[in-house]
């Protein structure tokens, strides 16, 4: 009995061009890291407390966002790079 697969056609409509997704994860990269200076650089302030995203990345890891961001950044760069081998 031969059993179809339902989700093998739709697969190619799902999937990230290359050069996008290493496009995308520079761009996160890129913006992550500019918002995290310019947070330190320049004094954000929102109902008087600081949004200093760089140095909360880096006391007790209260910059969970700016980590996340960096994370898919990196994980879409290497995705890209790994399709451009193929």
């Amino acid at each position: 009995m031969h059993h179809k697969n339902l989700f093998k056609g739709n697969l190619s409509v799902r999937e990230m061009n290359k050069w996008f997704e290493l496009f995308l994860g520079l761009v996160l990269l890129v913006f992550a890291i500019l918002v995290g200076w310019a947070s330190d650089a320049y004094t954000w302030t929102i109902f008087g407390k600081d949004l200093n995203f760089l140095h909360s990345a880096w006391v007790f890891l209260k910059g969970a966002v700016f980590w996340f961001v960096v994370m898919v950044a990196s994980l879409l760069i290497v995705l890209g790079v790994n399709d451009l081998r193929e």
